[in-house]
């Protein structure tokens, strides 16, 4: 699709200059949207039971409170560079902001699974093109000696949201109930709407792009991106091609991934241009911005995992020890911001990458009775590590494109980083599986009541359980069988934590490989 004008009348009339005072008040608005949107994948994860006994929902039907919202959300993330071009980055915006606030008044009043779960699927489909227009935003109004700083805002609100995510949720639902993690998105929606309207009116949409829509590209794209998320969030669960639900929409996202880059790669007026991957920086970015996903949300998805499984802890408690990382984000993009003006960006995102990698092999030592203290540090290190990441990737993959690409290139950038984190989950939770049964197998052939300690467990789970229980004997055998179930969990875990950080450490070196981005 011929590129419009759109973007490119964003940029201040001078190269160094700073936009007006109008523009940067409908960035920080901006930028606000895309933190509820971002928040809001998360916000859920801690009140998932509150939720289910809410609207009475089974187990299998809870899951998909998060599921529809990430699926309709990166459907909608590459479609906002077409978006901006028919309609300008305001109306857009707006468009999507109001209704995000609206699907999540909906959700706040709805009364019955069916209805949350397809008002969830309305909230990520409006809201998810507040992420990738609020990039191209950053890159379009500021010049380059300020994107540090714009980065580190930015990179600051991607990371801190889905970490801060499970703490937010589970405090809200503690003091008031869960319909609040909904009508907290309301007034500050209208805020968000009004200011971009007023103070985002900086180009001009291209009614005449939406003659040339590509509607078999579209409907390609949808069918290809949706079965991709529903195949990596279900298929974990569902014993992956055992299932022959999981097996068919497999072979549709194979068949439809075909149809749609090929109907892209052909189509004079295509639905996303791909051609922005011909940058090397850009292809490079996107595909670090991959690796980052999976630490960014699989790290925020399993920890409440562990603590929630092996220790028992409550969604509030889970929520404390998270806030952590957040804490070490908040701190750390300021001056991840300022150095990535003056120091090389590939050096930073190769120490970014180390500390990710690091900070998580120093949870690869857990125990059944790991907890606040054990957390701590890793979640310092990672947090840091991730900042550093951030700031860099997107500015090596967005910095070196014409200001007219940038729209697309955002869009392709975020589904990137979407889609590494929707791999990772499914990656952990098979890991999780295929670990903690050999484990399992590893650890039950040693108890055996020919072992003192096994023998002396026994005897003490008996005599605490006599009297309680009609067969003591069978009930300590029980007993033993979850502490070796619990150890198994503790031990998976450990393999992934250690796995994920020789991930990052081998991904390291492949920074070497991007060019130097110019000043």
């Amino acid at each position: 699709m011929s590129q419009s004008p759109a973007l490119a009348s964003a940029a201040p009339s001078g190269a160094d200059e700073l936009p007006p005072w109008p523009q940067r008040i409908g960035f920080i608005a901006a930028v606000f949207g895309m933190f509820m949107a971002i928040l809001d994948i998360q916000i859920v994860a801690s009140s998932l039971n509150e939720i289910q006994a809410g609207v009475a929902a089974s187990s299998e039907e809870i899951s998909w409170v998060q599921t529809s919202y990430l699926i309709a959300e990166i459907i909608m993330i590459p479609l906002s560079g077409m978006l901006t071009r028919i309609l300008s980055t305001r109306v857009a915006f707006v468009l999507s902001s109001v209704g995000f606030t609206l699907a999540s008044l909906g959700c706040a009043l709805a009364t019955s699974i069916e209805q949350l779960v397809i008002l969830r699927a309305l909230q990520g489909f409006l809201g998810g093109a507040m992420i990738p227009i609020t990039h191209a935003i950053s890159f379009s109004i500021f010049p380059r000696r300020m994107m540090g700083a714009v980065q580190a805002v930015i990179g600051m609100v991607v990371t801190m949201a889905p970490s801060v995510g499970p703490t937010v949720g589970g405090y809200i639902t503690e003091i008031a109930s869960w319909h609040w993690l909904f009508l907290a998105n309301v007034i500050p929606g209208v805020l968000v709407s009004w200011a971009a309207w007023r103070f985002l009116d900086f180009d001009k949409g291209d009614r005449s792009a939406a003659r040339r829509l590509d509607v078999l590209g579209l409907a390609l794209m949808a069918v290809f991106l949706g079965c991709l998320e529903y195949v990596l969030e279900e298929g974990p669960g569902d014993d992956w091609f055992d299932d022959h639900l999981i097996l068919m929409l497999s072979l549709t996202c194979g068949l439809a991934a075909i149809g749609f880059f090929v109907r892209t790669l052909r189509h004079r007026y295509p639905i996303v241009g791909l051609h922005a991957f011909a940058n090397r920086n850009f292809a490079l970015g996107a595909g670090q911005g991959f690796v980052i996903g999976i630490a960014l949300y699989g790290l925020v998805y399993l920890m409440p995992l562990f603590f929630g499984y092996v220790r028992g802890f409550s969604s509030l408690q889970i929520g404390q020890v998270m806030f952590v990382t957040g804490v070490a984000m908040f701190f750390t993009a300021p001056v991840a911001g300022r150095l990535s003006g003056s120091v090389d960006l590939r050096v930073l995102m190769f120490v970014g990458f180390v500390l990710v990698g690091v900070g998580s092999i120093m949870n690869a030592c857990l125990t059944s009775e790991s907890g606040f203290e054990q957390f701590f540090w890793p979640q310092i290190v990672r947090g840091v590590g991730l900042i550093l990441c951030i700031i860099p990737a997107s500015r090596i993959a967005l910095g070196t494109l014409p200001r007219e690409e940038v729209g697309n290139a955002s869009g392709l950038f975020n589904v990137m980083r979407n889609l590494g984190g929707a791999v990772g989950l499914a990656l952990m939770d098979t890991v999780r599986d295929i670990r903690e049964d050999y484990h399992w197998s590893q650890l039950i052939g040693a108890v055996n009541e020919g072992r003192g300690v096994v023998l002396e467990r026994l005897q003490g789970y008996e005599s605490l359980l006599a009297g309680h229980v009609a067969d003591p004997q069978q009930s300590a055998l029980a007993l033993v069988g979850q502490t070796v179930a619990r150890e198994a969990q503790v031990l998976a875990f450990n393999d992934i934590f250690l796995w994920l950080g020789a991930l990052y450490l081998l991904c390291a070196p492949v920074v070497l490989l991007v060019r130097r981005p110019e000043a």
